[in-house]
């Protein structure tokens, strides 16, 4: 006989909390091992009861769900990770996916959902709740056309002013630049000089703000 899957539940909601640990009991391939309403527990908890998937609410006290899926993959690598999320919470389940979790389930998903999600993490397999496809495919196109358009604003600048650029924005004068990369700080003036024109700015403050908001970084 197949072993059951070890699963903790990690929710603050005391009721729901409850609610999940009765009905993954009721599974009879599933091992509920632990049940804690904070992130910190969970990551404490899993040092003791060795889960193999833990259903991790994103928004707790102490630490929250993404916090402690991002420590327990760096501790657990076998252990994987399904959120429990709230529909619009588009900004944490991108955060979540950032920190290592593989299935995202609505908190209001189905029993069936819920726990199909909890199997397919413990085989490797990512799952996601319907009803966020639609906005994670949107969320990812975002993100596409956004890098599109950072690529697009420094396009024109050389290897060697994005590298003074990137000076500029961590708040470095012409003279450190200049020794920083080996140059004179005559060509340093050129180059800065060169990125203002090219980027459309009227001075270096404005370009390290545009570099900043693009997420160009280098150091």
């Amino acid at each position: 006989m197949e072993e059951k899957i070890r699963v903790m539940v990690a929710e603050d909601d005391s009721l729901l909390r409850s609610t999940l640990s009765e009905l993954l009991r009721l599974d009879p391939e599933l091992n509920l091992v632990s049940a804690v309403p904070n992130g910190e527990q969970a990551v404490a908890e899993a040092h003791i009861v060795k889960p193999q998937v833990v259903l991790m609410d994103i928004q707790m006290p102490r630490l929250d769900g993404i916090s402690a899926t991002r420590k327990l993959k760096e501790t657990f690598l076998e252990i994987q990770v399904v959120i429990l999320t709230k529909f619009g919470d588009d900004e944490n389940v991108f955060a979540a996916i950032k920190a290592g979790a593989i299935g995202y389930v609505l908190k209001d998903a189905g029993l069936d959902e819920i726990r199909d999600a909890v199997k397919a993490a413990h085989h490797g397999d990512g799952s996601l709740s319907p009803a966020l496809v639609a906005r994670v495919l949107g969320e990812f196109n975002r993100i596409t056309r956004a890098a599109t358009e950072t690529r697009q604003v420094f396009q024109e600048l050389s290897r060697r002013e994005v590298e003074v650029l990137d000076c500029i924005a961590a708040g470095m004068k012409n003279a450190v630049i200049a020794d920083k990369l080996c140059l004179s700080e005559k060509t340093v003036k050129t180059h800065v000089t060169a990125i203002l024109k090219k980027l459309q700015v009227n001075d270096r403050t404005e370009a390290a703000l545009l570099a900043h908001k693009k997420g160009l970084t280098l150091t």
